[in-house]
């Protein structure tokens, strides 16, 4: 079973920074898509980033309201991916969730049906 682990969020200001951190055990990292998803309160929950496995390009995809100010990354000798949160916005502020799965799962990164292992999450509170 592959566990992860949430680390970085906390309470900033609008248009600063943070960078939220996944660590993985458990499996071979480096044969798993990644992805953030987030949920605010009364909200589902919903896509932020993904970055697939080398295996099949290492594509990356965002949702639309964070294109240019969010990035994904990853670093396989670390078994981490990461999220670099820059221009933060109050409509930023949720649970962040990193999860994942296998390097060829059929179906959109954008659904989190299709992904098989979370983390327990971490909050992110952006005041205006």
């Amino acid at each position: 079973q592959v566990q992860l682990v949430e680390s970085g969020g906390g309470l900033v200001q609008a248009g600063e920074s943070l960078r939220l951190s996944c660590v993985a055990s458990g499996g071979t990292f480096s044969y798993y898509a990644m992805g953030w998803f987030r949920q605010a309160p009364g909200k589902e929950r919903e896509f932020v980033a993904a970055i697939r496995s080398s295996w099949n390009g290492g594509i990356i995809n965002y949702a639309d309201p964070v294109k240019g100010r969010l990035t994904i990354s990853r670093d396989n000798a670390k078994n981490m991916v990461y999220l670099q949160m820059n221009s933060l916005k109050p409509e930023d502020t949720a649970i962040y969730y990193c999860t994942s799965r296998g390097a060829f799962v059929a179906g959109s990164v954008a659904s989190p049906g299709t992904y098989e292992y979370w983390g327990q999450g971490t909050q992110v509170t952006v005041s205006s």
